[in-house]
Protein backbone atom coordinates (compact mmCIF):
# COMPACT_ATOMS: atom_id res chain seq x y z
CA UNK A 1 0.00 0.00 0.00
CA UNK A 2 1.94 3.01 -1.28
CA UNK A 3 0.85 6.57 -0.56
CA UNK A 4 4.29 8.12 -1.25
CA UNK A 5 4.42 9.18 2.40
CA UNK A 6 7.62 9.02 4.43
CA UNK A 7 6.46 5.83 6.14
CA UNK A 8 5.25 3.88 3.11
CA UNK A 9 8.36 4.72 1.05
CA UNK A 10 10.63 3.64 3.89
CA UNK A 11 8.58 0.46 4.36
CA UNK A 12 9.05 -0.46 0.70
CA UNK A 13 12.81 0.00 0.98
CA UNK A 14 12.96 -2.00 4.23
CA UNK A 15 10.98 -4.95 2.84
CA UNK A 16 12.91 -5.02 -0.44
CA UNK A 17 16.09 -5.50 1.58
CA UNK A 18 14.78 -8.94 2.60
CA UNK A 19 12.26 -10.13 0.03
CA UNK A 20 10.39 -9.32 -3.18
CA UNK A 21 7.40 -7.05 -3.63
CA UNK A 22 5.04 -8.16 -6.39
CA UNK A 23 3.01 -4.97 -6.76
CA UNK A 24 2.39 -1.54 -5.25
CA UNK A 25 -1.20 -0.37 -4.85
CA UNK A 26 -1.82 3.38 -4.99
CA UNK A 27 -5.27 4.49 -3.84
CA UNK A 28 -7.32 7.46 -4.99
CA UNK A 29 -10.09 8.01 -2.44
CA UNK A 30 -10.69 11.72 -2.91
CA UNK A 31 -7.85 12.96 -0.71
CA UNK A 32 -6.63 16.54 -1.24
CA UNK A 33 -3.13 15.47 -2.27
CA UNK A 34 -4.23 12.66 -4.57
CA UNK A 35 -2.52 13.92 -7.75
CA UNK A 36 0.73 14.57 -5.91
CA UNK A 37 0.58 11.22 -4.11
CA UNK A 38 -0.02 9.31 -7.35
CA UNK A 39 2.72 11.20 -9.19
CA UNK A 40 5.28 10.66 -6.44
CA UNK A 41 4.27 7.05 -5.80
CA UNK A 42 4.83 6.23 -9.46
CA UNK A 43 8.29 7.79 -9.24
CA UNK A 44 9.04 5.61 -6.21
CA UNK A 45 7.87 2.53 -8.14
CA UNK A 46 10.04 3.48 -11.10
CA UNK A 47 13.01 3.93 -8.76
CA UNK A 48 12.59 0.38 -7.41
CA UNK A 49 11.36 -1.18 -10.64
CA UNK A 50 8.00 -2.13 -9.10
CA UNK A 51 4.81 -2.95 -10.94
CA UNK A 52 1.93 -0.81 -9.68
CA UNK A 53 -1.79 -0.20 -9.94
CA UNK A 54 -3.68 3.04 -9.27
CA UNK A 55 -7.06 2.11 -7.80
CA UNK A 56 -10.01 4.49 -7.98
CA UNK A 57 -12.20 4.25 -4.88
CA UNK A 58 -13.44 7.82 -4.95
CA UNK A 59 -16.86 6.64 -3.79
CA UNK A 60 -15.34 7.18 -0.34
CA UNK A 61 -15.80 10.92 -0.88
CA UNK A 62 -19.53 10.39 -0.44
CA UNK A 63 -19.09 9.17 3.13
CA UNK A 64 -16.20 11.41 4.21
CA UNK A 65 -16.81 14.88 5.63
CA UNK A 66 -13.44 15.51 7.25
CA UNK A 67 -10.88 17.99 5.96
CA UNK A 68 -8.55 15.43 4.33
CA UNK A 69 -11.23 15.06 1.65
CA UNK A 70 -13.70 17.91 2.15
CA UNK A 71 -12.09 21.07 0.75
CA UNK A 72 -14.77 23.23 2.37
CA UNK A 73 -13.23 22.37 5.75
CA UNK A 74 -9.83 23.68 6.86
CA UNK A 75 -7.01 21.25 7.58
CA UNK A 76 -5.65 21.92 11.10
CA UNK A 77 -2.29 23.66 11.37
CA UNK A 78 -0.04 22.47 14.18
CA UNK A 79 3.24 23.89 15.47
CA UNK A 80 6.20 21.93 16.82
CA UNK A 81 5.16 22.95 20.32
CA UNK A 82 1.65 21.56 19.82
CA UNK A 83 2.95 18.08 18.92
CA UNK A 84 5.57 17.99 21.68
CA UNK A 85 5.37 15.51 24.56
CA UNK A 86 4.52 18.36 26.92
CA UNK A 87 1.60 19.64 24.84
CA UNK A 88 -2.06 19.14 25.65
CA UNK A 89 -2.85 15.71 24.10
CA UNK A 90 -6.32 16.88 23.11
CA UNK A 91 -4.73 19.06 20.40
CA UNK A 92 -3.44 16.10 18.38
CA UNK A 93 -6.57 14.06 19.16
CA UNK A 94 -8.73 16.79 17.61
CA UNK A 95 -6.34 17.12 14.66
CA UNK A 96 -6.62 13.39 14.01
CA UNK A 97 -10.41 13.61 14.08
CA UNK A 98 -10.28 16.43 11.53
CA UNK A 99 -8.51 14.24 8.94
CA UNK A 100 -10.11 10.89 9.77
CA UNK A 101 -11.53 8.95 6.82
CA UNK A 102 -14.13 6.32 7.85
CA UNK A 103 -12.53 2.86 8.05
CA UNK A 104 -9.91 3.87 5.50
CA UNK A 105 -7.17 1.47 6.52
CA UNK A 106 -9.65 -1.35 6.99
CA UNK A 107 -10.99 -0.85 3.47
CA UNK A 108 -7.58 -0.44 1.84
CA UNK A 109 -6.09 -3.46 3.57
CA UNK A 110 -8.99 -5.68 2.55
CA UNK A 111 -8.67 -4.56 -1.08
CA UNK A 112 -4.92 -5.14 -0.94
CA UNK A 113 -5.47 -8.55 0.67
CA UNK A 114 -7.69 -9.57 -2.24
CA UNK A 115 -4.87 -8.68 -4.63
CA UNK A 116 -2.38 -10.50 -2.41
CA UNK A 117 -4.43 -13.70 -2.32
CA UNK A 118 -5.00 -13.64 -6.08
CA UNK A 119 -1.25 -13.22 -6.65
CA UNK A 120 -0.31 -15.84 -4.03
CA UNK A 121 1.43 -13.23 -1.87
CA UNK A 122 1.86 -13.68 1.87
CA UNK A 123 1.68 -10.07 3.02
CA UNK A 124 0.14 -6.66 2.61
CA UNK A 125 2.83 -4.09 3.44
CA UNK A 126 1.84 -0.95 5.37
CA UNK A 127 3.66 2.05 6.82
CA UNK A 128 2.10 1.94 10.30
CA UNK A 129 4.32 3.32 13.06
CA UNK A 130 4.46 3.95 16.80
CA UNK A 131 4.12 7.74 16.58
CA UNK A 132 0.88 7.84 14.57
CA UNK A 133 -0.64 4.92 16.49
CA UNK A 134 -1.05 7.28 19.46
CA UNK A 135 -3.90 9.16 17.76
CA UNK A 136 -4.79 6.80 14.90
CA UNK A 137 -5.85 3.43 16.36
CA UNK A 138 -5.84 1.87 12.88
CA UNK A 139 -2.05 2.26 12.87
CA UNK A 140 -1.57 0.20 16.03
CA UNK A 141 -0.24 -3.32 16.70
CA UNK A 142 -3.65 -4.19 18.14
CA UNK A 143 -5.33 -3.30 14.84
CA UNK A 144 -2.84 -5.45 12.91
CA UNK A 145 -3.57 -8.40 15.20
CA UNK A 146 -7.31 -7.93 14.75
CA UNK A 147 -7.22 -7.59 10.97
CA UNK A 148 -4.80 -10.54 10.62
CA UNK A 149 -7.38 -12.60 12.49
CA UNK A 150 -10.09 -11.39 10.10
CA UNK A 151 -7.95 -12.13 7.03
CA UNK A 152 -7.34 -15.68 8.27
CA UNK A 153 -11.05 -16.23 7.54
CA UNK A 154 -11.42 -14.08 4.41
CA UNK A 155 -8.34 -15.24 2.47
CA UNK A 156 -7.59 -18.87 1.68
CA UNK A 157 -3.84 -18.42 2.00
CA UNK A 158 -4.03 -16.45 5.27
CA UNK A 159 -2.68 -13.10 4.08
CA UNK A 160 -1.15 -11.06 6.90
CA UNK A 161 -0.24 -7.40 7.40
CA UNK A 162 3.48 -6.60 7.47
CA UNK A 163 4.41 -3.33 9.19
CA UNK A 164 8.21 -3.05 9.28
CA UNK A 165 8.14 0.34 11.06
CA UNK A 166 5.55 -0.48 13.72
CA UNK A 167 7.94 0.06 16.63
CA UNK A 168 9.50 3.29 15.31
CA UNK A 169 8.79 6.98 15.69
CA UNK A 170 9.32 9.44 12.83
CA UNK A 171 12.91 10.27 13.82
CA UNK A 172 13.81 6.58 13.75
CA UNK A 173 12.02 6.18 10.42
CA UNK A 174 14.05 9.00 8.87
CA UNK A 175 17.27 7.42 10.18
CA UNK A 176 16.24 4.04 8.77
CA UNK A 177 15.31 5.58 5.41
CA UNK A 178 18.70 7.27 5.15
CA UNK A 179 20.42 4.00 6.02
CA UNK A 180 18.43 2.23 3.28
CA UNK A 181 18.98 5.04 0.77
CA UNK A 182 15.20 5.20 0.29
CA UNK A 183 14.15 7.74 -2.39
CA UNK A 184 12.74 10.28 0.07
CA UNK A 185 13.13 12.98 -2.57
CA UNK A 186 9.90 11.55 -4.01
CA UNK A 187 8.09 11.09 -0.70
CA UNK A 188 5.09 13.35 -0.02
CA UNK A 189 3.68 13.76 3.49
CA UNK A 190 1.65 16.96 3.17
CA UNK A 191 -2.14 16.73 3.40
CA UNK A 192 -2.31 19.28 0.59
CA UNK A 193 -1.31 18.75 -3.04
CA UNK A 194 0.32 22.04 -3.99
CA UNK A 195 3.68 22.36 -5.77
CA UNK A 196 5.46 22.40 -2.41
CA UNK A 197 4.44 21.06 1.02
CA UNK A 198 2.47 23.52 3.17
CA UNK A 199 4.82 23.06 6.12
CA UNK A 200 1.96 23.68 8.57
CA UNK A 201 -0.34 20.65 8.65
CA UNK A 202 0.34 18.05 11.33
CA UNK A 203 1.92 15.64 8.84
CA UNK A 204 4.35 18.31 7.59
CA UNK A 205 5.19 19.36 11.15
CA UNK A 206 5.92 15.80 12.26
CA UNK A 207 8.08 15.29 9.19
CA UNK A 208 10.04 18.49 9.87
CA UNK A 209 10.58 17.53 13.51
CA UNK A 210 11.84 14.09 12.45
CA UNK A 211 14.42 15.43 10.01
CA UNK A 212 15.59 18.08 12.48
CA UNK A 213 15.93 15.45 15.22
CA UNK A 214 17.87 13.21 12.85
CA UNK A 215 20.15 16.11 11.90
CA UNK A 216 19.37 15.67 8.22
CA UNK A 217 18.00 17.81 5.39
CA UNK A 218 14.70 16.77 3.87
CA UNK A 219 15.55 15.39 0.37
CA UNK A 220 12.14 16.43 -0.98
CA UNK A 221 12.68 20.07 0.01
CA UNK A 222 16.22 19.92 -1.38
CA UNK A 223 14.87 18.63 -4.71
CA UNK A 224 12.25 21.39 -4.76
CA UNK A 225 14.86 24.04 -3.93
CA UNK A 226 13.26 24.86 -0.57
CA UNK A 227 16.13 23.77 1.67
Amino acid sequence: MLSSGLDSVTSVAAVLEKTDIKMALIFSYGQRAVKREIQNSIKVCEHFGLEYRVLDITWMQEITNTSLVNTDTDVPKLSLEEISEDADPSITVESAKAVWVPNRNGILINIAAAYAESMDCDYVIVGFNKEEAVTFPDNSPEFITAIDDSLSYSTQNGVKVLAPLIGMDKKEIVARAIELKAPLEYSWSCYHGADVPCGECESCTRRRRAFEAAGAKDPLLVRLGKE
